[in-house]
């Protein structure tokens, strides 16, 4: 079926980009033989995304392109590209890729007047004819256009005329341009996104001195498209790295299988253990208790035969070694074994988009039953609110898809209780909810320990006491008179 057939029967043939995740968004590609603007501040990754847009073309479907530059030569793009795993220059020798090198030279003046781009679309078509493409990339046209001082409607009358040119002929053209800021105009000529079928924004904004990458589809013409950001993240040799939340489904089975905790009279309470493909949340104030009941699950998972991956996040891979050792756990034994694999890594190496795709990568690496992370407000610090929750989605999401058992902890706000912004979003996601709590008697301070939640199962509802020594956690007897858990 030709483009012009499919336009007519309302049937859009899609284009994957190769950007992980980011055809989700546009619901399976972008439309073939259209024009997409995908406009961005400086660094926000557009040149990447173009190039891999063609790259992908090129290495998986047989479909080969040509790149058009107007601000950095060929061999620069080359150098700069290579970093992600693309070899443009091998593909141009292969005659996979053509090049069309439209950047000034360096004492080149500005053009005033009337001008028109005939020249360039013929250069354009001849490189696409030379190689067969079917995919065209302009980077950018914000240097073509500055490089012009005259009226805009000439530009974006040359600018339709060439984009028209393309497509009649069956090429799918993406075109960069520059934004002055990011929530501004669209494109800093206010002209790329009236000639185009499609717009998509990168955006790269400051937050607490961490950037935070999102895409976002702000125009499809004649398809439907997911609305929002979504976050992305830069990585060697796999480019632009989408993560949208429009991807995520609760298509996962839900297990009746019971695994232990790693500490029997918590698994009482629980009625018999958590469940296989569930996520637990343990809450607490520093000190109650939190990363011994993370060992525990690691021992009694390993113990029981299973593999455990833990990642934490406040303490080094000496320290918690060394605190598993005094409670009984011998971690280095169990990574010698093959069953255990401990990452610590510090919130603020990278952010969290990079941090989600390093757990996933990892556990799909090395394939285990269990994961413990600790501690979640640890990484709540290195972004903002939104960015935090599509983390904790995405990463219990994740968890559950691959049908493990999961604990994660979070620090309460105050050393007496009180909700912490980690349960406040991840309270509606995890399965199980155990709350550790520091609880006065008049002049003695104790330790009690609540499940506040089982999903799909009964579990007790006292408040237990509990201590700990150099061989655990040891439970006691509930409270007579149950204290507030949950003062702030």
């Amino acid at each position: 079926m030709s483009t012009e057939e499919m336009e007519i029967t309302g049937v859009l043939e899609r284009v994957k980009t190769g950007v992980e995740a980011f055809d989700e968004l546009v619901m399976g590609g972008l439309p073939r033989a259209r024009t997409t603007v995908v406009g961005g501040t400086p660094g926000s990754g557009k040149t990447v995304f173009a190039t891999q847009f063609l790259a992908h073309g090129i290495t998986q479907f047989d479909e080969n392109g040509v790149l058009v530059t107007f601000e950095e030569p060929p061999a620069d793009i080359q150098a700069n590209m290579s970093g992600f795993g693309w070899d443009l220059a091998r593909w141009k020798k292969e005659g996979r890729l053509a090049f069309v090198d439209a950047s000034p030279p360096a004492n080149d003046e500005l053009v005033i007047g009337d001008f028109d781009l005939a020249g360039l679309l013929s250069r354009i078509q001849h490189a696409a004819k030379s190689v067969n493409a079917r995919r065209v990339v302009l980077d950018s046209l914000t240097q073509l256009f500055d490089h012009f001082i005259g009226d805009p409607k000439i530009l974006r009358r040359e600018l339709f005329h060439i984009s028209t040119a393309l497509k009649k002929t069956g090429l799918t053209v993406l075109m960069t341009a520059e934004r002055n800021s990011e929530y501004g105009e669209i494109t800093r000529h206010r002209l790329e996104e009236f000639v185009a079928d499609n717009v998509i924004i990168l955006r790269n904004v400051l937050y607490r001195e961490k950037r935070r990458r999102t895409i976002e589809v702000l125009k499809m013409r004649g398809s439907h498209h997911v609305e929002g950001e979504a976050p992305f993240t830069l990585l060697g040799g796999r480019g632009v790295v989408a993560i949208p939340l429009s991807s995520l489904r609760l298509e996962q089975h839900s297990s009746t299988l019971r695994v232990t905790s790693g500490n029997v009279d918590i698994d009482e309470m629980c009625g018999g253990g958590f469940f296989r493909d569930s996520v637990t949340l343990v809450s607490g104030a520093t000190g109650t208790g939190k990363t011994l009941l993370v060992t525990n699950f690691v021992s009694g998972g390993v113990e029981a035969g299973e593999k455990v991956i833990m990642f934490g996040y406040e303490e080094s891979r000496g320290q918690l070694f060394r605190n598993a050792s005094g409670w009984g756990a011998d971690f280095a034994r169990m990574e010698a074994d093959g069953k255990l694999k401990v990452v610590s890594l510090y919130p603020e190496a990278q952010g969290l988009p990079d941090h989600l795709l390093t757990i996933q990568g990892m556990v799909d690496e090395f394939k285990p039953n269990r994961i413990a992370v600790d501690s979640l407000s640890a990484l709540e610090r290195i972004a903002p609110e939104t960015g935090f929750r599509e983390f904790l989605i995405s990463l219990t999401s994740f968890i559950k898809k691959r049908e493990i058992a999961g604990l994660c902890t979070a620090t309460s706000k105050s050393l007496l209780g009180g909700e912490s912004a980690s349960e406040q979003h991840i309270s509606t996601m995890t399965d199980s909810i155990i709350l550790l709590r520091y609880i006065q008697e008049r002049e003695t301070m104790h330790r009690g320990l609540m499940v506040l939640k089982m999903r799909g199962s009964e579990h007790a509802k006292e408040i237990r006491r509990f201590s700990i020594d150099g061989t655990g956690m040891h439970l006691g007897e509930p409270f007579k008179e149950a204290p507030n858990v949950f003062r702030e």
